[in-house]
């Protein structure tokens, strides 16, 4: 039997409102699946009324950290459990995630722009829906600059706020530019294979945008983004053929804050479909 390597990256907790099972449930899955362990990235809480029908509250991240350890303590030695967390991002916000990274031992954070929700259009959509976009690529930029996080999370999403004028072609400069400043920052970037499953039915990244960041050798980890324990690990297979065929030859994960390469093949290997 192959040992196992990977670890899903990305995923969530009834806290967030929006989610389905307990961590041990999605522990689990990913058993089932060939995984190593887990990383429970649930969405930050906010101490400034940042969208709070879709995160934890402030007083409810003791509890999200005690029930994490609690999954970590009843799958000790078959499924490794750890704790991490995504962060919204959006500039001026620094000051509370560097406050709220400190509160626990955290093994992997995301940073994340999530261009579809209310707060985000109020405060950033205009009429023009191209300078929405940059504007999207822009804070993604800022986001890895700050320090804060060790990857950014499913880094094109703006294009599922309106499919219609969504043109990747028309981007590629600006979104170019940006990776620019992500490769000199030295942070990840994430291949989330639940984009499969959005108004535009492909992964976040989108291929041409993939094929930008392995050009500035920027690292890839994976994530399903499951909000349900059925989703752990899902489409990983697919996601590391994708990545192996762009030229891509390792993928990442986060432990303790510390990035560590797994070659793609080894990867691929260790899964269970």
């Amino acid at each position: 039997m192959t040992t196992p390597i990977l670890y899903e990256s990305h995923m969530h907790t009834p806290l967030c409102k929006h989610a389905r099972g307990e961590p041990e449930e999605y522990a689990a899955v990913a058993e089932q699946r060939g995984l190593k362990g887990i990383i429970v990235t649930c969405h930050n809480p906010d101490n400034d009324g940042w969208s709070p029908g879709v995160r934890m509250s402030v007083d409810e991240f003791d509890e999200y950290v005690e029930i994490v350890e609690r999954a970590r303590q009843a799958w000790k030695g078959r499924v490794d459990v750890r704790l991490g967390l995504e962060s919204d991002y959006a500039p001026g916000m620094e000051p509370w995630l560097e406050e709220l990274h400190s509160k626990a031992d955290l093994h992997h954070v995301l940073g994340s722009v999530h261009p579809h929700i209310k707060d985000y259009k109020e405060r950033y959509l205009g009429d023009d829906m191209f300078e929405y976009q940059k504007t999207y690529f822009e804070h993604l930029a800022m986001a890895a600059e700050t320090g804060l996080f060790d990857t950014l999370s499913h880094p094109d999403l703006v294009k599922n706020v309106s499919p219609d004028d969504w043109d990747v072609q028309r981007l590629l400069e600006h979104i170019g530019a940006c990776l620019d400043r992500i490769a000199a920052a030295g942070i990840a970037m994430e291949l989330n294979t639940s984009g499969a499953n959005k108004l535009i039915p492909e992964m976040n990244p989108g291929r041409e945008i993939l094929e930008e960041i392995q050009k500035r050798g920027i690292p890839i980890v994976l994530g399903a983004d499951a909000h349900q324990p059925e989703r752990v690990a899902d489409a990983f297979g697919p996601a590391l053929d994708l990545l192996a065929d762009i030229g891509f030859t390792h993928v990442s994960i986060f432990l303790s804050r510390e990035r560590h390469d797994i070659e793609i093949g080894a990867a691929r290997r260790s899964l269970r479909e």
